[in-house]
């Protein structure tokens, strides 16, 4: 028998082809990773708290001719091989191992981030003493076709440069014809466009560095000459704020620590604060875990599909804090802004959302456990049955009940029969809508002196009927609308009342 054995080529037998690719059409390809402004600025942000800064600058001079954005920073600063490396797209392997401050992966954030906004990227370092300074210029590179980065010894005419401390980090972007929105001509237009664009990257940036602004020494990153205050999402300093242990999950690549907070209600918050915390898109959109990678946040505002945004947990929010040799587990995108759930992680967060959700629930259910609390005296009583939840006006409150003895018997039927009509015409879709957008702003309708006065006065007579005090009395209704939303009003009409009965 005669046995065939096929062996493989050895590599001096394979052919090999240059496959450089075209310098022109692969630099294009990078400015459509997906970059946003505020994430394109956080990404240059991140080499700055590589580079150890603890300051960083953000001008725009949007209403020039030829418009530009600066973000300078007082970091390490660069030799000249260190820019030119810096500079080069891929600049380092993802794979390699990094330290713990070191915020890259892919080596090709200050380069994707800046084409994704400019057509000309300029970098000016200074290093102990030392200036040295770099340009991109994707016309130039389309008309060369070739991966080289200008090197120019005249520096004086970079925007901004008088800015650059005796270390650190200037990066200029210019010919901005993304941000600008393709508008060119009119000035004023392009300018508005991009201050619209710039105002929307504030919130991001106070957000995403907030936990570098308040460490022990701060990051301060300030918008042309504004200090920028650090956003923190689960409002830690709130004395109402719920904060569970943390959780420490050891894998073979690191450690995960998980911990839920429960924000306050908002009535426990100013106006001005609650709104700052929820962001454009509210409070809904804003529960869920918030992965922050080297305490810089990489996503928020989502569950993972491990469950659905809902108003009851809106309030909830968990903090996950990954290191940098977990990027590929959690396939962080080169944008640092996108990640994936690892199975292993998923599955010890299903065992712990019940936990993390309930907070959140407990909040809600004790500021409305009023409603249907009977020694309160609601207007609308809250019924449950089949599985499904009801809510009807109450009959046998003082004001209804009062009013009713003073009609005729022929006419009380009818009075009973308006009451249910409104209840079973409540505005169901209307109201869900409201509560799932902005729950804070709805509030109770004003009533006039003289109905005010009448429930005072049917709500007393009830009460003191069946034995309480005027104390007693006064401590039921002030936590019950209408009186509770009129309270000043009320004291006033339940003095008076009783006043006049003690004269009698």
């Amino acid at each position: 028998m005669i046995q065939r054995i096929t062996e493989l080529p050895t590599a001096s037998l394979i052919r090999r082809a240059d496959a450089t690719p075209h310098a022109a059409a692969l630099i294009e390809g990078l400015r459509d990773i997906g970059y946003s402004l505020e994430t394109a600025i956080s990404d240059i942000i991140d080499n700055s708290i590589t580079a150890k800064a603890q300051m960083v600058d953000v001008f725009t001079d949007a209403s020039a001719q030829y418009p530009h954005i600066a973000i300078i920073d007082n970091g390490e600063g660069m030799t000249e091989s260190e820019l030119v490396a810096a500079m080069r797209p891929g600049s380092k392997n993802p794979l390699a191992t990094r330290d713990e401050p070191d915020l890259g992966r892919f080596g090709l954030g200050l380069k994707s981030a800046s084409f994704s906004q400019c057509r000309r990227l300029t970098v000016v370092s200074r290093k102990a003493g030392k200036t040295t300074a770099a340009v991109w210029d994707l016309d130039d590179v389309a008309e060369r076709n070739e991966w080289t980065v200008q090197l120019p010894d005249e520096i004086s005419n970079v925007p901004e440069i008088e800015r650059l401390k005796s270390d650190g980090t200037l990066v200029v972007w210019e010919k901005m014809d993304r941000l600008s929105g393709g508008i060119s001509q009119d000035v004023a237009k392009r300018a508005e466009v991009i201050n619209q664009r710039i105002a929307e990257t504030e919130r991001h940036l106070r957000l995403v560095f907030h936990r570098f602004m308040e460490s022990s020494k701060p990051l301060q990153v300030r918008l042309n000459g504004r200090l920028l205050k650090p956003l923190d999402p689960f409002a830690i300093n709130h004395a109402a704020t719920i904060r569970d242990p943390e959780e420490v999950v050891v894998l073979g690549n690191g450690a995960i620590a998980i911990q839920s907070f429960t924000l306050p209600h908002h009535k426990k918050m100013s106006t001005s604060d609650w709104d700052d915390l929820g962001g454009p898109e509210g409070h809904l959109k804003s529960q869920g875990f918030y992965l922050y990678r080297g305490k810089r946040l990489i996503i928020h505002g989502t569950w993972f599909g491990l469950c659905r945004q809902s108003e009851l947990t809106k309030l909830s929010r968990v903090r996950i804090d990954i290191p940098n040799s977990m990027d590929a587990s959690w396939k962080i995108d080169v944008k640092k802004s996108s990640a994936q759930l690892p199975p292993i992680v998923r599955d010890r967060l299903k065992k712990v959302i019940e936990r993390i959700q309930h907070g959140s629930k407990r909040t809600y259910t004790k500021s409305g456990q009023k409603l249907v609390d009977q020694e309160r005296l609601p207007l609308w009583h809250r019924v449950q049955a089949d599985g499904q939840i009801r809510y009807q006006p109450n009959p046998e409150h003082p004001a209804f009940s009062d009013f009713a003895e003073s009609l005729p018997e022929a006419l009380r039927r009818g009075f009973y029969n308006c009451i249910e009509l409104v209840g079973a015409s409540l505005p169901i879709e209307t109201l869900h809508a409201d509560m799932a957008g902005s729950p804070e702003k709805i509030v109770p309708g004003r009533v006039d002196e003289d109905t005010l006065m009448q429930a005072v006065h049917s709500t007393l007579k009830l009460l003191k009927g069946a034995g309480k005090d005027v104390k007693e009395i006064s401590a039921l209704m002030k936590d019950v609308d209408p009186f509770r939303s009129s309270w000043e009003d009320t004291q006033r009409m339940i003095a008076t009342i009783v006043a006049k009965e003690e004269m009698l």
